[in-house]
């Protein structure tokens, strides 16, 4: 993920960076992958109002993440990389062989068009997900799950990785 340096044209803008949008390919987000985030509008959950000058805005849509990645043995295909404004992390939208769609978090060198597979006999390159076990040392991972079946917990956010070992 690039980033972007500021030029110097306040006190505040000195030192400052930011991320550029460059590997962005999709602008709108997958319809069948969004969820209404609920606005309670500063009101308790007796409908009072609680915090004032609250409510109002555009209405927030969350995507869903697969922070799972349990569909083995299926392969799937990057369809586009796009901005989740939830995360500083891109998304990727995943098109599977069975016709299902998927949000993943990007890794860094995911290109569009590439083929990605999860489970204990996928290969082991950008994108896919297998267990640290059939990992060799090394390998730099992202999305670490710590109890099985629970999902990625550490090492979600952008530029982050872990180095997997034995």
């Amino acid at each position: 993920m690039p980033i972007k340096q500021f030029k110097p044209t306040s006190t505040a803008r000195r030192n400052s960076s930011g991320y550029t949008f460059s590997e962005i390919t999709k602008t709108t987000p997958e319809k069948s992958l969004l969820v209404s985030k609920p606005n309670n509008g500063g009101r308790n959950n007796r409908g009072s109002i609680t915090v004032r000058y609250r409510g109002g805005g555009s209405r927030r849509h969350l995507r869903t993440v697969d922070f799972k990645r349990d569909k083995f043995g299926v392969p799937g295909r990057v369809a586009a990389i796009e901005y989740d404004p939830g995360r500083t992390a891109r998304i990727a939208l995943i098109f599977y062989k069975d016709g299902e769609k998927r949000y993943i978090l990007c890794p860094v060198g995911l290109q569009v068009d590439a083929w990605i597979q999860s489970g204990p006999d996928a290969e082991i390159r950008v994108g896919n997900a297998l267990p640290l076990r059939n990992m060799p040392s090394g390998t730099v991972v992202h999305n670490v799950e710590l109890i099985v079946g629970r999902g990625g917990q550490i090492v979600r956010s952008a530029g982050a990785s872990a180095e997997a070992s034995l």
